[in-house]
């Protein structure tokens, strides 16, 4: 039963996509994305951690849903597709 369960688990794992590995490019995007919508990673702990990121988060995210549904219009009308 024990062989059974191991080679389960093992066809479970090796069928299972390997995860991005994020590049330093993409982290540095990420970060200049945060800091345009006002996040400061030099500010430190002033108190205001996590809500102070947590908020550029959520302008980034709603900024990115605003890009994709123009996008998705703007290709369902025949336009072309302009992005930033």
């Amino acid at each position: 039963m024990l062989m059974a369960n191991s080679a389960s688990l093992y066809a479970q794992t090796a069928s299972e996509p390997e995860p991005h590995q994020v590049t330093r490019a993409e982290v540095m995007h990420e970060l200049e994305e945060l800091e345009a919508a006002g996040y400061n990673p030099s500010v430190g702990d002033d108190g205001l951690y996590p809500a102070d990121i947590q908020a550029a988060e959520a302008k980034v995210a709603a900024m990115h849903r605003a890009e994709r549904g123009a996008a998705m219009s703007a290709g369902q009308s025949g336009q072309p597709v302009r992005t930033h």
